[in-house]
Protein backbone atom coordinates (compact mmCIF):
# COMPACT_ATOMS: atom_id res chain seq x y z
CA UNK A 1 0.00 0.00 0.00
CA UNK A 2 2.58 2.49 0.87
CA UNK A 3 4.56 1.46 -2.27
CA UNK A 4 1.43 2.81 -4.34
CA UNK A 5 1.12 5.71 -2.68
CA UNK A 6 5.10 6.42 -3.10
CA UNK A 7 4.67 5.58 -6.98
CA UNK A 8 1.46 8.06 -7.22
CA UNK A 9 3.24 10.62 -5.46
CA UNK A 10 6.00 10.11 -7.84
CA UNK A 11 4.44 10.02 -11.01
CA UNK A 12 2.54 13.19 -9.99
CA UNK A 13 5.87 15.00 -9.04
CA UNK A 14 7.13 13.93 -12.32
CA UNK A 15 4.24 15.51 -14.50
CA UNK A 16 3.94 18.73 -12.44
CA UNK A 17 7.90 18.79 -13.91
CA UNK A 18 6.78 18.70 -17.44
CA UNK A 19 6.18 22.06 -17.61
CA UNK A 20 8.52 23.75 -16.34
CA UNK A 21 11.10 21.35 -18.17
CA UNK A 22 10.04 22.81 -22.13
CA UNK A 23 7.86 19.86 -22.99
CA UNK A 24 5.06 20.78 -25.13
CA UNK A 25 3.04 18.08 -26.78
CA UNK A 26 3.41 18.25 -30.60
CA UNK A 27 0.10 18.09 -32.12
CA UNK A 28 -1.97 19.98 -29.01
CA UNK A 29 -3.77 23.29 -29.56
CA UNK A 30 -0.89 24.85 -27.43
CA UNK A 31 2.14 23.32 -29.21
CA UNK A 32 3.17 26.93 -30.63
CA UNK A 33 6.35 26.89 -33.51
CA UNK A 34 7.48 30.40 -33.93
CA UNK A 35 4.23 31.97 -33.76
CA UNK A 36 2.03 29.30 -35.25
CA UNK A 37 0.82 26.07 -34.39
CA UNK A 38 2.36 22.92 -35.58
CA UNK A 39 -0.68 22.24 -37.96
CA UNK A 40 -0.12 25.52 -40.11
CA UNK A 41 3.93 24.65 -40.14
CA UNK A 42 2.87 21.27 -41.48
CA UNK A 43 0.91 22.85 -44.30
CA UNK A 44 3.91 25.21 -45.33
CA UNK A 45 5.29 21.92 -46.42
CA UNK A 46 5.60 21.04 -50.51
CA UNK A 47 6.38 17.88 -51.30
CA UNK A 48 7.87 17.49 -54.15
CA UNK A 49 6.92 15.01 -57.34
CA UNK A 50 7.36 11.40 -56.97
CA UNK A 51 7.86 9.04 -60.02
CA UNK A 52 5.24 5.85 -60.41
CA UNK A 53 1.89 4.76 -58.96
CA UNK A 54 3.56 3.94 -55.79
CA UNK A 55 4.82 7.23 -55.73
CA UNK A 56 2.19 9.40 -56.57
CA UNK A 57 0.06 7.58 -53.87
CA UNK A 58 2.82 8.20 -50.93
CA UNK A 59 2.72 12.18 -52.34
CA UNK A 60 -1.11 12.34 -52.09
CA UNK A 61 -0.90 10.79 -48.39
CA UNK A 62 1.64 13.49 -47.68
CA UNK A 63 -0.23 16.17 -48.61
CA UNK A 64 -3.76 15.13 -47.39
CA UNK A 65 -1.65 14.61 -43.35
CA UNK A 66 0.10 18.22 -43.96
CA UNK A 67 -2.88 19.83 -45.01
CA UNK A 68 -5.81 18.03 -43.91
CA UNK A 69 -7.15 18.29 -47.00
CA UNK A 70 -7.31 21.93 -46.77
CA UNK A 71 -5.39 24.73 -48.91
CA UNK A 72 -1.83 24.31 -48.39
CA UNK A 73 0.51 27.81 -47.40
CA UNK A 74 2.93 29.40 -49.31
CA UNK A 75 5.57 26.62 -48.47
CA UNK A 76 8.73 27.10 -46.78
CA UNK A 77 10.08 24.13 -46.74
CA UNK A 78 10.17 20.90 -49.50
CA UNK A 79 10.66 17.39 -48.98
CA UNK A 80 11.84 15.28 -51.77
CA UNK A 81 11.79 11.36 -51.76
CA UNK A 82 13.28 8.15 -53.71
CA UNK A 83 11.69 5.45 -53.75
CA UNK A 84 12.76 2.28 -53.72
CA UNK A 85 10.63 -1.63 -54.57
CA UNK A 86 11.00 -5.04 -54.06
CA UNK A 87 9.20 -8.12 -53.26
CA UNK A 88 10.23 -10.54 -51.04
CA UNK A 89 8.22 -14.13 -51.67
CA UNK A 90 7.38 -16.26 -48.37
CA UNK A 91 5.81 -19.38 -47.66
CA UNK A 92 7.69 -21.15 -50.81
CA UNK A 93 5.70 -24.21 -51.06
CA UNK A 94 7.45 -28.09 -51.87
CA UNK A 95 7.30 -27.45 -55.90
CA UNK A 96 8.47 -24.04 -55.54
CA UNK A 97 5.95 -21.96 -55.99
CA UNK A 98 5.13 -19.14 -53.48
CA UNK A 99 2.37 -18.40 -51.80
CA UNK A 100 2.92 -15.17 -50.61
CA UNK A 101 5.03 -12.50 -50.98
CA UNK A 102 6.24 -9.12 -48.44
CA UNK A 103 6.16 -5.80 -50.45
CA UNK A 104 8.68 -3.94 -49.67
CA UNK A 105 8.74 0.23 -49.81
CA UNK A 106 12.40 2.00 -48.84
CA UNK A 107 12.50 5.75 -48.83
CA UNK A 108 15.35 8.37 -48.45
CA UNK A 109 14.25 11.33 -47.97
CA UNK A 110 15.57 14.91 -47.30
CA UNK A 111 13.68 18.40 -45.90
CA UNK A 112 14.79 21.41 -48.02
CA UNK A 113 15.19 24.95 -46.38
CA UNK A 114 13.31 26.84 -50.19
CA UNK A 115 14.42 30.24 -48.67
CA UNK A 116 18.40 29.12 -49.15
CA UNK A 117 18.06 25.78 -50.56
CA UNK A 118 20.07 23.81 -47.47
CA UNK A 119 18.76 20.64 -46.40
CA UNK A 120 17.55 21.00 -43.28
CA UNK A 121 16.78 16.95 -42.08
CA UNK A 122 17.55 13.68 -44.18
CA UNK A 123 16.63 9.96 -43.18
CA UNK A 124 15.07 7.05 -44.12
CA UNK A 125 11.71 4.94 -44.05
CA UNK A 126 10.52 1.47 -44.68
CA UNK A 127 7.55 0.07 -45.08
CA UNK A 128 6.55 -3.66 -45.55
CA UNK A 129 3.38 -5.18 -46.04
CA UNK A 130 2.88 -8.85 -46.69
CA UNK A 131 0.41 -10.08 -48.72
CA UNK A 132 -0.89 -13.39 -49.78
CA UNK A 133 -1.19 -14.95 -53.52
CA UNK A 134 -3.64 -16.36 -55.27
CA UNK A 135 -4.39 -18.51 -58.77
CA UNK A 136 -6.34 -15.63 -59.98
CA UNK A 137 -4.31 -13.17 -61.89
CA UNK A 138 -6.56 -9.87 -61.22
CA UNK A 139 -6.97 -11.41 -57.58
CA UNK A 140 -2.96 -11.05 -57.10
CA UNK A 141 -2.44 -7.37 -58.67
CA UNK A 142 -5.39 -6.37 -56.45
CA UNK A 143 -3.61 -7.61 -53.73
CA UNK A 144 -0.43 -6.01 -54.40
CA UNK A 145 -1.83 -3.26 -55.41
CA UNK A 146 -3.50 -3.13 -52.06
CA UNK A 147 0.04 -4.11 -50.09
CA UNK A 148 1.76 -1.09 -52.17
CA UNK A 149 -1.27 1.34 -50.53
CA UNK A 150 -0.67 -0.13 -47.30
CA UNK A 151 2.67 0.33 -47.62
CA UNK A 152 2.46 4.23 -48.52
CA UNK A 153 -0.20 5.16 -46.02
CA UNK A 154 2.39 3.20 -43.54
CA UNK A 155 5.35 5.40 -44.51
CA UNK A 156 3.57 8.65 -45.10
CA UNK A 157 2.88 8.45 -41.73
CA UNK A 158 6.27 8.25 -40.46
CA UNK A 159 7.37 10.57 -42.33
CA UNK A 160 4.62 13.09 -41.50
CA UNK A 161 5.93 11.85 -38.14
CA UNK A 162 9.62 12.57 -38.28
CA UNK A 163 8.95 16.57 -40.24
CA UNK A 164 6.38 17.16 -37.62
CA UNK A 165 8.67 16.55 -34.92
CA UNK A 166 11.77 18.44 -36.18
CA UNK A 167 9.64 21.29 -37.01
CA UNK A 168 8.45 21.51 -33.73
CA UNK A 169 11.71 21.56 -32.12
CA UNK A 170 13.16 23.81 -35.36
CA UNK A 171 10.86 26.67 -36.55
Amino acid sequence: MIRVVFACAAASMLVAGCGDSGFRPMYASSAIVGGAELSEKLKELEVAPIPGRVGQRLRNELIYQSTGGGLAAQPVYRLEIVIRESLTPTLVQIDGNSSGSVYNLDTSFRLVRIADRSVALTGESHGRVAFQRFDSVFANVRARQDAEDRAAKTVGEELKGRVAAFLSGNA
